[in-house]
C-alpha cells in the first residue's frame, strides 16, 4: 500500500510555523516580511496562482503588493517596474509570473531582478550559489520537493533518481539538489531526446516527473516500492465539470500508485509546496534584512 505525500497539508503545516515566527517578528518590533508580485497578462491559471500567493501571504502575516498589466505591456514599463522594486526597502521579495508574453524577454527580466529580492530563486546568482552548495534562495518548485522528501523521510542517500525534464525552473535545479552533500541520490536527467526512457525509470528508486505531458508515466515504467513526485500541472478538458477543465499530472496516477511506496497527488501535491516557498524565501530575505 503507497502513502500519499499530501503537500497541501504539508504547506498547510509550514504556513503556521511561518506565521509564528512572523509574530514573533512583529512582538520584537521588527517590520513583517513583504512579497509582491508582478502579472502581466490575462492567463487563468497565472490569475488564480498569484491570488492564491496573496491569500497565502494574509494567512502568514505578510505584506503584500500585486501589480498587474496588461500583454501588450512594454518591456521598458515592466522593467521599470522591477527596478523600483529593487530600490524599495519595504520590499523584501518580489516575482514576475511566468509565462510573459513573446514580445518580453523572461531571461532579461529574470536578471532584471535584484537577487537579495529573488523570492522564485530564479537569478542567475542564486542559481549559482546552490549549485555550489550555498545558502540562498531556491527555485520554488525543486524547494518543494526537497521539503517534501524531507518531512516524509525518504531515503535518497546512495538512491538511483532519474529526473523527467531539464527546464531551469524545475529539472535542472532539483537534480543538483538531490546529488547533493547530505541528500547524496545518484541522478540521471532524461529528456525529449533521450533513448529508451523507459528502460530508465524502471532503474529508478524515485522519480521525479517535470515535462508536462498529461500522463506520460505508465505502471510499467515503475519498479515495484518506487517514490513518485508528480510535478506535472496540466490542464485538460472535463467537459463534466463546472470549469470545463481539470488538472493532470505526467503520472497516470491510477495504474501507477500501486505500485510506488510514496506518491503525489495532482493537485494537492507539489503545487502548495511551490506556493510556500516563496513565503519562505521571502521570510528568508526579511531575517537577512534584519540581520542587517
Amino acid at each position: 500500500m503507497y502513502t500519499l505525500i499530501d503537500g497541501k497539508q504539508t504547506a498547510a503545516d509550514i504556513r503556521r510555523e511561518i506565521a509564528d515566527k512572523v509574530a514573533s517578528m512583529r512582538k520584537r518590533g521588527f517590520a513583517v516580511p513583504h512579497l509582491a508580485a508582478v502579472l502581466v497578462g490575462d492567463d487563468p491559471s497565472s490569475r488564480t496562482y498569484v491570488s492564491n500567493k496573496v491569500k497565502d501571504c494574509e494567512e502568514v502575516g505578510f505584506r503584500s503588493t500585486l501589480v498587474t498589466y496588461g500583454n501588450d505591456v512594454p518591456e521598458d514599463i515592466l522593467l521599470a517596474k522591477i527596478e523600483e522594486f529593487n530600490s524599495d526597502s519595504s520590499i523584501d521579495g518580489f516575482i514576475v509570473q511566468l509565462p510573459l508574453p513573446d514580445h518580453i524577454k523572461e531571461t532579461k527580466v529574470i536578471e532584471a531582478i535584484d537577487p537579495s529580492k529573488d523570492a522564485d530563486g530564479f537569478h542567475p546568482v542564486n542559481l549559482g550559489r546552490m549549485m555550489i552548495g550555498l545558502e540562498g534562495f531556491l527555485p520554488a518548485t525543486p524547494y518543494g520537493i526537497m521539503e517534501l522528501i524531507k518531512r516524509y523521510r525518504i531515503e535518497t542517500r546512495g538512491k538511483n533518481c532519474v529526473v523527467i525534464g531539464r527546464s531551469n525552473i524545475v529539472g535542472r535545479p532539483v537534480s543538483i539538489l538531490l546529488s547533493g552533500k547530505g541528500v547524496d541520490a545518484t541522478v540521471t536527467v532524461v529528456h525529449s531526446r533521450t533513448a529508451n526512457i523507459p528502460d530508465v525509470l524502471r532503474e529508478a528508486d524515485i522519480i521525479i516527473a517535470a515535462l508536462g505531458s498529461p500522463g506520460f508515466v505508465k505502471a510499467e515504467m515503475v519498479k515495484e516500492g518506487a517514490v513518485v513526485i508528480d510535478v506535472g500541472t496540466t490542464r485538460v478538458e472535463a467537459p463534466g465539470t463546472k470549469s470545463g477543465f481539470r488538472l493532470s499530472g505526467d503520472v497516470d496516477f491510477e495504474s501507477v500508485a500501486p505500485k510506488c511506496s510514496f506518491i503525489t497527488p495532482v493537485p494537492g501535491g507539489v503545487g502548495p509546496m511551490t506556493r510556500v516557498s516563496l513565503l519562505k524565501n521571502t521570510l528568508f530575505a526579511a531575517q537577512n534584512r534584519k540581520q542587517g
